[in-house]
C-alpha cells in the first residue's frame, strides 16, 4: 500500500521545509510513503528546496497555471508513481501533518473513496467571522449541489483512493475543491469528513486576491460543475421559468382582449411570445446538452480504463524495491 503526499507550491521555498518536516514517515497500514511537490511556476527556488529535502518526486510547471492545474498534474504524477492513496496538503503549514493518518484511515478501512479534512469552520480560532460565514454558506450550497454531507467543502486537505483519482477529471481553472466534490457526488463515490487540526497561517492566501473575487470564482466553478453533470435539469428548469414568465404578459393581453381593449396591449403579446420561444429553445438546448453529457460519461469511462492500463504498465516497469537506488537528501 503506497501513499503519495502531494503539495502544490507557488513560491513556497521559505515555508516548504517546515511543512515537509511535519509530514509523517510511517502510518499503520501504509507500506510506503512518498512525497510529491508540484512547483507551479515559482520564481524562487521552491523546486531546489524540495530536492534538497529529499522529496521523491518534483513536477514543475514552466509558468504559473493555477491551483487546479497543479492539482491535476500532481494526481497524474502520483498515479504514475503507483499511488494507492493520494493525500493533498498545502505548503503553508495550515494543516497538521500528523492528521494525515486520520484522513487516510477511512480509505484503508474501505469506508470511503474521498476523505475531506474538516477544519471546524464554525468555531475555528484561525478564521475571522466573515470567513466563517462564507465557508459555512459555501459548504451548504455544495452539499445541495453534490448531494453529499460535507461541512468544509473548500478544505484542500483531503485523501483520495486510486480508483477515485482515476475517475475524477478536474476541468476548472480556479480551484479543484468544489469541482471534485460535485463530480464525486454525482458519480456516487463515497465521501466522508474527518475532523482535523489547523495551524495559524502568517500570510494571505495566494489563490485569490480578495474575498469578492474568491466568491465569484467559486460560484462560477460550482455552477459549471453542476451544469456539466446535470444539464437537463438546469436547462429545462431555465426553459420552464422563461415559459412561465412568458405566459404572464400573454394572459395580460388576453384579459384586455376579452374586455375589448386588446389593441393597446399588443406589446404584451410580443414579449410573451418571445419568452415562450426562448423557453422552448432553452429546453431544447437541455436535451442536446444531456446527450452530450451521455457522451462525456462514455469518454470518462474510456479515460478511466486508460489510466488503469497506464498504471499496470508503470507498475510492471517499476524496479523491485531491492533494485531501486537509495534516495539522496535529508528528509
Amino acid at each position: 500500500m503506497k501513499l503519495v503526499i502531494q503539495i502544490p507550491c507557488l513560491n513556497e521555498a521559505e515555508d516548504l521545509p517546515a511543512t515537509l518536516a511535519a509530514l509523517p514517515r510511517k502510518i499503520d497500514g501504509i507500506d510506503t510513503i512518498e512525497i510529491l511537490v508540484i512547483d507551479d511556476g515559482s520564481t524562487d527556488n521552491t523546486a531546489q528546496v524540495a530536492r534538497m529535502w529529499g522529496v521523491h518526486h518534483v513536477v514543475r510547471h514552466r509558468t504559473n497555471r493555477g491551483l487546479a492545474a497543479a492539482f491535476r498534474s500532481g494526481v497524474d504524477a502520483a498515479l504514475a508513481a503507483g499511488a494507492d492513496i493520494i493525500v493533498n496538503t498545502d505548503a503553508d503549514g495550515q494543516y497538521v501533518g500528523e492528521d494525515i493518518a486520520r484522513i487516510v484511515a477511512p480509505i484503508l478501512d474501505g469506508r470511503a473513496d474521498i476523505v475531506v479534512g474538516d477544519r471546524g469552520v464554525s468555531d475555528n480560532a484561525h478564521f475571522g467571522p466573515v470567513k466563517r460565514r462564507l465557508q459555512e454558506l459555501g459548504s451548504r450550497v455544495v452539499q445541495r449541489l453534490a448531494n453529499v454531507q460535507i461541512s468544509d467543502a473548500v478544505s484542500g486537505f483531503r485523501a483520495i483512493s486510486r480508483e477515485a483519482a482515476q475517475r475524477i477529471n478536474i476541468t476548472t481553472e480556479f480551484s479543484y475543491t468544489t469541482d471534485m466534490l460535485i463530480q464525486a457526488g454525482r458519480k456516487r463515490l463515497s465521501i466522508l469528513s474527518v475532523p482535523i487540526r489547523t495551524n495559524a497561517t502568517l500570510r494571505p492566501s495566494r489563490l485569490f486576491k480578495s474575498i469578492p473575487r474568491f466568491i465569484v470564482n467559486t460560484g462560477i466553478t460550482m455552477a459549471r460543475a453542476y451544469t456539466t453533470y446535470n444539464p437537463l435539469r438546469v436547462f429545462v428548469g431555465l426553459g420552464l421559468a422563461m415559459t412561465f414568465a412568458g405566459l404572464l404578459p400573454m394572459l395580460r393581453f388576453l384579459w384586455f382582449w376579452a374586455s375589448g381593449d386588446g389593441d393597446g396591449h399588443v406589446q404584451s403579446l410580443v414579449i410573451g411570445g418571445a419568452l415562450l420561444v426562448l423557453g422552448a429553445l432553452t429546453a431544447t438546448f437541455g436535451i442536446l446538452a444531456d446527450l452530450i453529457a451521455t457522451n462525456r460519461k462514455l469518454i470518462e469511462e474510456s479515460l478511466t480504463r486508460l489510466r488503469e492500463i497506464e498504471g499496470r504498465i508503470d507498475a510492471a516497469a517499476m524496479p523491485a524495491p531491492s533494485e531501486r537506488a537509495p534516495r539522496k537528501g535529508a528528509a
